[in-house]
């Protein structure tokens, strides 16, 4: 391939110190604010097990943890599988990175199994996402965290995975299968791609239904265009048009992305990229991208 309410966490207390990105309160987590709870003994879950919820995380961490490390972090996973929250959040104490991962959206309807894995990469992208950052913040934007989730995260974890046999198990849009065979030949690079794809579909229709509209779609892409580039959550369809041009840029996982420059490791239009950069509905690109 070329190219979560203050907590305190398991071991660890707050400090004033600490902040946050996606904050747990909703007003600025993961998904929109909301007030819904779904416990582990719901019957309106996804079937998502204790022993699957950790799994996933643990995925993404045991490749990750090094990786922080080399940044000055050493990452804290905060699984909170008893907690009914549907959100998710990132904090920084010190060098202490952590992750904040809840049970209530792990089990909603619309969170599959990929869906969730992207929603840790998303968290992780807060940290070491680059730039856009939010202000002179640690925290990347959630744009870019939604961008960094797809295309270099998600990506490394899934890349070595038999994706031919797991997209032959679920339905794949077929935008997303078109656009995916557009950039990429190899079947288990296109097959990838169509699994990232849906990973983001499943997320960018669980915020759109919490936000009042599920109704995104990988061909009903948001074609407004900010006049700067917008730090807090675009609306659903927005980022599910950031999630799918995230994995439609074809750059290696391993170009890695910079906190302050944001055209280092990502797909600009200056250098010819039509499709995989950052969609215009909250990136504003400067004047050499």
């Amino acid at each position: 391939m070329k190219k979560r309410i203050l907590t305190a966490v398991a071991g660890l207390s707050l400090a004033a110190t600490a902040s946050f990105a996606c904050d747990i309160h909703g007003k600025s987590g993961f998904a929109p604010e909301n007030n819904l709870k779904i416990s582990q003994w719901d019957k309106a879950t996804n079937g998502m097990t204790q022993e699957r919820f950790l799994e996933i995380v643990k995925s993404v961490s045991d490749i990750y943890e090094p990786i922080v490390k080399t940044k000055g972090g050493n990452l804290s996973m905060n699984n909170r599988w008893d907690d009914d929250t549907v959100n998710a959040s990132a904090q920084q104490m010190g060098k202490t990175w952590v992750v904040n991962m809840y049970g209530g959206l792990a089990r909603h309807p619309l969170t599959t199994d990929d869906g969730f894995a992207l929603v840790v990469c998303h968290e992780l992208g807060h940290h070491i996402g680059g730039a856009p950052r939010k202000g002179r913040s640690w925290a990347a934007n959630e744009g870019q965290a939604d961008y960094f989730g797809s295309m270099k995260c998600l990506r490394r974890v899934l890349e070595k995975q038999d994706n031919v046999l797991a997209v032959s198990k679920i339905t794949v849009d077929a935008e997303a299968t078109k656009q995916c065979e557009l950039v990429y030949k190899n079947a288990n690079e296109v097959a990838l791609c169509q699994r990232i794809a849906m990973a983001g579909k499943s997320l960018g229709s669980l915020l759109g239904e919490l936000g009042g509209n599920s109704k995104v779609n990988f061909d009903t892409p948001d074609k407004s265009i900010v006049s700067k580039t917008n730090d807090a959550h675009p609306e659903a369809q927005c980022r599910l048009d950031t999630y799918f041009q995230g994995i439609l840029c074809d750059k290696s996982f391993d170009q890695d992305t910079d906190k302050n420059d944001p055209k280092i490791g990502t797909c600009i239009k200056s250098e010819g990229y039509q499709v995989g950069p950052r969609p215009l509905c909250w990136y504003k690109p400067s004047s050499n991208e």
